[in-house]
């Protein structure tokens, strides 16, 4: 498979071609992320790929959708603490600035992260954090992206 998913993360969730996908939830795709420098970091994608802000959708959905990002961000917290004991929170986040499509950002926060960022927004990480292939979404992150998918599926069964 080529990277050609990256160009439409939605449409190629839809057509089941995206691999970060780790679960479709009622208004969206659970996504891990592209980078793992805070291991855990996923995405919720919205299934529409024509909406652009969450005031774009019906009410109806737009609550789904932020129930959705309730869940994936429980279930991120939920994983993240079985495999980490240094796990603080997850931050939560709708920003849109980049992407134009309705997406949500899942952080996790650990203790280990320096001093000067544990308590900053994730965005003020050098750059170096987010193009070094070191901290790129590869097969070591296959635990705690099954360990996100074993607590969506214990949050979304009932």
């Amino acid at each position: 498979m080529t990277d050609d998913w990256r160009m439409d993360r939605i449409r190629s969730a839809l057509r089941g071609e995206n691999p970060t996908v780790v679960r479709r939830l009622r208004a969206g795709f659970a996504a891990i992320g592209d980078v793992q420098f805070l291991p855990g970091y996923s995405v919720l994608l919205a299934d529409d790929p024509q909406v652009q802000r969450l005031s774009d959708l019906p009410k109806a959905k737009r609550l789904t959708f932020l129930s959705d990002m309730d869940v994936l961000g429980e279930a991120v917290e939920r994983a993240c603490q079985r495999l980490d004991p240094a796990f603080r929170r997850v931050n939560l986040e709708i920003l849109g600035n980049t992407d134009g499509f309705l997406h949500a950002h899942v952080w996790p926060r650990f203790e280990w992260e320096p001093t000067d960022l544990v308590r900053m927004p994730v965005w003020l990480y050098t750059r170096d954090h987010w193009e070094d292939e070191r901290h790129a979404l590869s097969t070591r992150h296959d635990v705690v992206r099954r360990t996100i998918g074993e607590e969506l599926d214990l949050l979304t069964a009932s």
